[in-house]
């Protein structure tokens, strides 16, 4: 069935494509920008460090965006915030093009990323409540091919980059300015366009009432990473624990207070620890894949991988309405298949030993992933509407926390961890020679602490033409490292498989998974949600 004949809406196809071009302009962008990394380390003189945490802004502003974006939009309207994103997207251009020597580069990139970053949250804050509004019998395939534009944007980033950057040899600020087509596209196609307002809104829910299901318990989930957050921001004042707990138990207080000390709802609690586990496994893997494969292959081998699970994610996502009707899968469902399927290709990944295989293995773990993030905010869509935009732009801000707090610094983490512990196993000697000269911490954590290997002495190891014996043992150690990291990887979605089935067994109990509505106006007094 069609977008058109389906929407609530006359215009509900063009404002899902609009959506989806608008998170099509922030994939371009976010891939286009991780490809150049290299070109401001060499022009600026950046060490790893410093671009890690110019990378981290990406994550960080967009969690602001759809926090503070999911909070407020059924309250000043979809297209207030779709205006800001797009001035947001506008203005990240410039500050970001404003870097030209190495005095003042670092802040203008860091904050141009951020900037970047916040305008693809506010969008995220207005298009999943948007789509889920607009096609309320079929949010779990509508909210999927509206994040099929993700891997899209991924996809023609990475290209253009390849073609521009490593053939071309543009300037960094050219190639960045493509992202510029898509946004000038997204603000057209929302022009003028009237907007729908959720369930919620339309009944008059309040603040209070849309926070009630999210209560302390999914408060305490955000504001817990939220405090991680920002113990990171102050680390350098020494107290950074202390300032992170201080404003996350501030944060929480404040939600508990909104909502008259409500305990929220248990399965929404469940679905936001089970969200950061996603956002842990899909966009912190994605963030080190590349890495990985071209480790342990060549460069332009995880260039492809890259692209071919790119593809499968965008081709797939147009299908979830088929794939549940067929296996007739509930939402659930879906997810608990795809949690396996994930769990599979990772286990796989890690004994890869050639280019077809890494096809195979890779093509696996990319069918799992597909369907994890939009599925979950259908889920909540269905069984939360008087949340409104509320639980849904939370969930999400929580998995890109997870991603930038857990899923990317805990595989960088393991890596570190494994390929040390290869080496001094393999020769102890050695590894004094090339261990780090500071350990590696997971969280911050004593206890986690690590030795890995020294990143230039193992660069120095890999580039080598003719490598010396001791060389070979260092790179075979770290390709080793590697591998054992995939395989750690996949305990997240075995994990998840666990939840998924639980939740299964949990809707069988009442009757099986379904849509639930508001009976009654707010304003009127409602009895809360009902089945449809």
């Amino acid at each position: 069935m069609s977008a058109k004949t389906e929407g609530i809406a006359p215009n509900a196809s063009r404002l899902l494509w609009a959506g989806f071009m608008a998170i099509l302009a922030a994939g371009v962008g976010f891939a286009l920008r991780g490809g150049i990394f290299d070109n401001w380390a060499k022009e600026f003189g950046f060490t790893g460090a410093q671009l890690g945490a110019i990378g981290g802004a990406g994550f960080s502003g967009f969690c602001f965006g759809i926090i503070i974006g999911g909070v407020i939009v059924d309250k000043i309207g979809y297209g207030k915030l779709v205006f800001t994103a797009l001035l947001c997207h506008v203005l990240s251009a410039f500050v970001t093009f404003g870097a030209s020597t190495p005095d003042n580069a670092y802040n203008m990139l860091f904050w141009g990323m951020f900037i970047f970053a916040f305008a693809n949250g506010t969008l995220e804050a207005v298009a999943n409540p948007l789509v889920a509004t607009l096609y309320p019998s079929n949010r779990t395939h509508y909210l999927n091919i509206l994040h099929a534009s993700w891997p899209a944007g991924m996809i023609l980033g990475v290209v253009a980059g390849w073609i521009l950057d490593d053939k071309m040899q543009l300037h960094w600020k050219l190639q960045l300015a493509l992202y510029l087509i898509p946004t000038v596209l997204y603000g057209i196609m929302f022009m003028g366009q009237k907007f729908p307002k959720s369930e919620a809104a339309e009944k008059g829910a309040s603040f209070s009432e849309m926070f009630k299901a999210v209560g302390i318990l999914g408060a305490a989930v955000a504001c817990f990473l939220l405090s991680k957050f920002f113990a990171d921001i102050f680390k350098g004042t020494g107290s950074g624990d202390l300032i992170g707990y201080a404003i996350g138990g501030a944060l929480l207080i404040g939600v508990a207070a909104l909502t008259k000390f409500s305990i929220g709802s248990v399965l929404l609690f469940v679905l936001f620890i089970t969200h950061a586990l996603v956002g842990a496994v899909e966009l912190g893997t994605d963030g080190w894949i590349q890495n990985i494969t071209g480790n342990l292959f060549s460069s332009e081998q995880g260039k492809y991988l890259f692209l071919w699970t790119s593809a499968i994610m965008f081709g797939l996502r147009f299908c979830a309405h088929f794939i549940e009707r067929t296996l007739k899968l509930s939402p659930v469902g879906l997810l608990f298949v795809c949690a396996v399927l994930a769990c599979v290709g990772l286990n796989l990944a890690s004994g890869m030993q050639t280019f077809g295989m890494a096809l195979v293995a890779l093509g696996i773990y990319a069918v799992g992933k597909t369907f994890f993030w939009p599925t979950m905010l259908a889920v909540v869509g269905d069984r939360f509407p008087q949340t409104g935009a509320v639980a849904m732009s939370i969930m999400g801000g929580i998995g890109m926390l997870s991603a930038g707090l857990i899923g990317g610094p805990g595989l960088g983490y393991c890596k570190d961890r494994f390929a040390g512990e290869e080496l001094k196993k393999a020769d102890s000697a050695l590894f004094e020679q090339y261990k780090a000269a500071a350990p590696s911490k997971f969280l911050n954590l004593e206890s986690t602490a690590a030795l890995g290997l020294d990143g230039k002495k193992l660069g120095e190891a890999k580039e080598a033409k003719e490598k010396t014996p001791a060389q070979k043992t260092v790179v075979a150690a770290d390709q080793q490292g590697d591998r054992r990291t995939l395989k750690a990887d996949a305990y997240i979605p075995a994990a998840m498989a666990v939840i998924y089935l639980l939740l299964f067994l949990y809707f069988k109990t009442i009757g099986g998974y379904k849509p639930v509505h508001l009976a009654e106006d707010f304003t009127g007094g409602t009895t809360g949600p009902m089945e449809a």
